[in-house]
């Protein structure tokens, strides 16, 4: 087995590596900056002025399956729904549910905003 020279012993002697504490404080700053991000971009109460229902998708509504499915909409300043993303629900249902609410139309605020929105999709309605 070969052993280390002195200068490959040396070489490993100089790595610096910074205490755990250390690497935790320098990123503070940053995780700071998107925290006051995300609670800039979160609406409290975005009202709805206009809903559309969303599309029972056929295939889901012959092979029984319901459920929510929860969506993440960016909404511009005028109201309008500029993005929406499931975040949770199943996947025969959810570009059902997202076509539907970037057709929905908010009240007018400051800014851009960021809501969650809740669609049911119940076989009974």
């Amino acid at each position: 087995m070969n052993s280390p020279s002195s200068s490959q012993t040396h070489s490993l002697s100089k790595i610096s590596v910074r205490p755990f504490w250390r690497r935790r404080l320098a990123s503070l700053p940053l995780i700071f900056a998107f925290l006051c991000l995300s609670v800039s971009l979160h609406a409290d109460d975005r009202k709805v002025q206009k809903r559309v229902q969303p599309v029972y998708p056929e295939l889901a509504k012959r092979m029984h399956i319901g459920g929510t499915v929860q969506i993440m909409a960016t909404v511009a300043a005028d109201g309008t729904v500029t993005d929406a993303k499931a975040t949770t629900g199943n996947k025969m249902l959810t570009s059902a549910a997202e076509e539907a609410v970037k057709k929905w139309k908010f009240v007018a605020g400051d800014s851009q905003s960021t809501v969650n929105i809740a669609i049911n999709f119940d076989m009974a309605e």
